[in-house]
């Protein structure tokens, strides 16, 4: 596996690697790689004949009272994980490299309507972060597909959304969760949790289980549900930020005439942020 920090330098691999009509896949992260990252990394491995991962910490889609000088980085281990898992190229440069000097200056895409639901209402400016960066890699890599974890189900949209918008020829595909043994969805922020609170948080997933079955038990009230998903999160400690049952395509508000929903919630747990979802079908 190459280990390249410049988007030149990368660019001269993937052009080498087209002009032998290999298909490349992109798998975006932030590092601090952790299973789930892995089976994106062996899905595109499985569909793709050469694999770029990134790994760039995202100034763009952080606010201001946000983790990003104590978000975990361990590129060294990272890079022995994606060597495992049958990486090709990593690809992880500086932010000045992608930004520039001021990445406050750089050129943003917003994704309208999506970009102000759910985690778009409480973190402000986080998805135009995320469709930039996305953007830019998009751009950079020219990818023929590229590989998102489900757990973050809005971004999958959203990403799917930018690219039919401006007629990208990229497949997004969407992996699903990954989750440790007892529910808790795997993610980086998960380091955060102290060990109490560590046994707390698979409660997050089994929340959205309960109501899960409560609507396959043909309550549609979902108002009602969601208000009760917040009152079980609040008794079990959380802080939730909300809970919100969806239309799954749209992620407006669901009514009992849709089929296809997904339950999606976000809440504290100490000084650690979770967000998990449910997708499912109600008839």
């Amino acid at each position: 596996m190459e280990t390249i920090t410049s988007i030149s330098e990368l660019r001269k691999l993937l052009d080498d690697r087209r002009i032998t009509e290999q298909s490349i896949g992109l798998v975006p992260t932030m590092g601090n790689l952790h299973t789930g990252h892995l089976k994106l990394v062996k899905a595109a491995t499985q569909s793709c004949s050469f694999v770029t991962t990134t790994i760039f910490v995202n100034p763009l889609q952080f606010g201001a009272d946000e983790d990003i000088t104590t978000y975990p980085r361990t590129l060294n281990e990272d890079q022995e994980k994606l060597i495992v898992a049958g990486c090709h190229c990593l690809f992880a440069p500086s932010v000045e490299e992608v930004y520039g000097s001021n990445p406050l200056t750089s050129t943003v895409i917003h994704v309208p309507g999506i970009s102000e639901l759910h985690c778009g209402k409480s973190r402000p400016g986080h998805f135009a972060g995320v469709a930039t960066m996305v953007s830019k890699l998009f751009n950079i890599v020219r990818p023929d597909r590229a590989f998102f974890g489900l757990k973050d189900y809005q971004q999958y949209l959203l990403i799917k959304q930018l690219v039919n918008d401006l007629v990208l020829e990229i497949e997004i595909i969407g992996i699903e969760i990954e989750r440790e043994p007892d529910g808790l969805a795997m993610s980086s922020r998960n380091a955060y949790l102290t060990a109490e609170e560590r046994k707390i948080a698979p409660f997050l997933h089994a929340c959205l289980n309960d109501v899960a079955g409560a609507i396959l038990n043909e309550d549609r009230d979902y108002r009602k549900l969601e208000k009760e998903g917040v009152k079980k999160l609040q008794e079990a400690g959380f802080k939730p930020e909300y809970f919100s049952i969806c239309h799954a395509e749209t992620l407006q508000p669901a009514n009992s005439e849709d089929s296809s929903i997904v339950l999606m919630v976000a809440a504290t747990l100490g000084i650690c942020r979770l967000i998990d979802n449910l997708r499912m079908q109600t008839s």
